[in-house]
């Protein structure tokens, strides 16, 4: 169950840089709406990773959250932000997939 929440804390953590990524460029109601989203998305994050490490290893369960968050993140810029999705770095965020799958793995 942990590990469930841990990644869904992950994902809430691309929720959050969503949200961030929105508030650029705007102004008045849509941004104060799309910073609310953000401490929203912010706390439920950081309560799920609380308690995700009641039984799973802080230096495991750091990394895969963020880890879940940053490949979130590049899959939601390239899909709603046109931020290019080159071969490289579409390498490497793979490899920062097989890293996490990997951290799971050994725990």
């Amino acid at each position: 169950m942990d590990w469930i929440l841990l990644i869904i804390a992950g994902c809430f953590e691309t929720g959050f840089a969503f949200c961030l990524g929105k508030m650029k460029g705007v102004s008045g109601t849509p941004w104060c709406l799309w910073g609310i989203g953000f401490l929203i998305c912010l706390t439920l994050s950081m309560v799920l990773l609380s308690k995700s490490v009641q039984t799973i290893p802080i230096g495991t369960a750091y990394p895969v959250w963020t880890g879940i968050g940053a490949v979130g993140t590049v899959i939601v810029g390239i899909l709603f932000f046109n931020e290019p999705a080159t071969a490289w770095r579409l390498f490497f965020i793979t490899t920062l997939i097989i890293s996490i799958v990997g951290l799971k793995f050994i725990h």
